[in-house]
């Protein structure tokens, strides 16, 4: 077992947060600042495990910033005179009292980091100072098993996975250093963050006052426990879904491993969250499950839904059992040099093998309690499937999903626009007049490409909200000289689905 950490866990007192606040706003403490302090690729190194580019871009820069950036964003220690100027409002102190650092009569060790984290949703563009423990750089060797990581990949796919609806309860399960709460918190009346973790907890609360967030109720447990008895129109949840085997010698990670086997973890949220949404709530987690004795782990994870609730999952990645060792074995900080990789290694295929599995899957999961079951129309959302391409704003286009399930319930819009985003591609052997293949791509959303026939690329290409529906497929129906019920029984659920997918949006 990895060792705890042997400094104390952040103290987020009210008064010591305003006083640091002041002064990291004085300093102006932001991402923009400080990329330009160092330069672009300094800054680029750093997103990558390096600092000496930093260092030497401010070599002999003892200004406010270069002395903050290495203090609290490097993780260095620096001279106590500096750090004074710096935070004349806080204070050395002041900065020790909140669990931030150490100090002696000459230097000033910090004992987190405190960096700045910005961020785009669809209320605009903001910024945080989030604290969180020192990293592998800062420390120089392996992370404590109570390690509390700061905002990273996991973190910010999330972020932009979220339905972004305001609401009025919601709640982050297994928040960290509560990026997804502060996130949240700005589009619901309250949030309440739970966590495993005191420690998370700790610079969780912190993070909130730092950003003068006052809306966030902070509750230690495990998974559903500290809610008992309460409903949320909005669950998020970035769990520690890595699978790790239960074996000794096998470092387990607070921030990322569940304690549970396999992919049990995010089993168990899937089959809980659901007892806790309002009518209309949504939960959403990452995770990863598991492909087992030739079921896909879509198939078992489409199996943990009861059938009336929405389900929405979309695998990012798939990997097999060897790659998915050596990546979460890297994440820990060793590596095939260190005489530690092989034992790990094999005690990781080792316990994929018990179970079978062939593979592991990653993505976002989406389940919602529908406002109404009632009726064939109201037949709920069972949506698996892999998007491998580039995609941006997924937060946007599954609330465009939804709200088109539920449009759609009353049947298809008497017009259709086609979206701004989509073009047509059309491709034709030499010689030919006629296009063999015909596609919708679209530029925005999951960045779809549709492969489609002459018919409803016509259809289409007409959707420009001047006709209705009846009338273009009334006209299509001529044209290719067929009767109309058998082009509109082709042609309905084609479109149907483009609607959901938001190539195609309703008419005014």
């Amino acid at each position: 077992m990895t060792a705890v950490s042997d400094t104390p866990a952040p103290v987020p007192d009210p008064l010591g947060s305003a006083a640091l606040a002041a002064d990291l706003d004085e300093a102006d403490l932001r991402s923009e600042p400080l990329r330009r302090l160092w330069g672009e690729e300094a800054d680029d190194a750093l997103a990558r495990g390096m600092r000496e580019p930093i260092l030497r871009a401010i070599a002999g820069d003892s200004g406010v910033l270069a002395t903050l950036g290495r203090l609290l964003v490097l993780g260095m220690p620096q001279p106590r005179e500096a750090v004074a100027d710096a935070l004349p409002r806080l204070g050395v102190d002041g900065l020790v009292a909140l669990g931030l650092a150490r100090a002696d009569e000459e230097i000033v060790t910090p004992t987190a980091l405190l960096r700045p984290q910005s961020f785009v949703d669809a209320d605009g563009v903001g910024e945080w100072w989030i604290a969180s423990d020192l990293d592998e750089v800062a420390l120089d060797g392996a992370l404590p098993a109570d390690h509390v990581l700061g905002v990273g990949g996991a973190s910010r796919t999330l972020a932009e996975t979220i339905v972004p609806i305001e609401v009025d309860r919601a709640l982050d399960l297994g928040t960290g250093c509560g990026i997804q709460a502060l996130l949240v918190a700005r589009r619901a009346g309250t949030v309440v963050a739970t966590d495993i973790s005191a420690r998370a907890l700790a610079f969780a609360e912190l993070n909130a006052r730092l950003n003068g967030v006052s809306n966030i109720e902070f509750r230690l447990g495990s998974m559903f426990e500290p809610v008992e008895g309460e409903a949320f129109d909005l669950i998020v949840s970035n769990p520690p879904f890595v699978i790790t085997p239960r074996v000794d010698d096998v470092p387990a990670y607070e921030y990322r491993d569940g304690g549970l086997v396999g992919d049990a973890l995010v089993e168990q949220f899937v089959r809980t969250a659901p007892a806790f949404l309002t009518v209309g709530g949504i939960a959403q987690l990452l995770g990863n499950w598991e492909s087992r004795d030739g079921v896909t782990g879509l198939a078992r994870l489409d199996a943990w839904v009861p059938g009336d609730l929405d389900l929405w999952v979309i695998e990012r990645e798939q990997l097999s059992p060897l790659g998915y060792a050596e990546l979460w074995i890297r994440d820990g900080g060793t590596t095939p040099r260190d005489p530690e990789f092989t034992p790990l290694l094999t005690a990781w295929l080792d316990d994929f093998a018990a179970r079978r599995v062939t593979s592991i899957g990653f993505g976002y999961v989406l389940v919602r309690r529908p406002a109404s079951s009632e009726g064939p129309a109201h037949a709920p959302i069972r949506r698996r499937e892999a998007v491998r391409q580039s995609v941006a704003n997924v937060g946007a286009a599954l609330a465009t999903g939804l709200a088109a399930h539920d449009l759609l319930a009353a049947g298809v819009p008497a017009t259709l626009v086609t979206a701004s985003d989509v073009t047509e591609a059309r491709h034709l052997l030499p010689g030919d007049d006629d296009p063999s293949v015909i596609e919708l791509r679209q530029g925005g959303g999951l960045a779809r490409t549709v492969s489609v026939d002459p018919a409803l690329a016509a259809f289409v290409g007409a959707c420009d909200g001047e006709l209705t529906v009846g009338q273009i497929v009334a006209a299509l129906a001529d044209l290719f000289e067929v009767p109309l019920a058998d082009l509109w029984a082709d042609l309905e659920p084609r479109i149907r689905a483009l609607v959901f997918d938001g190539l195609l949006v309703p008419g005014e």
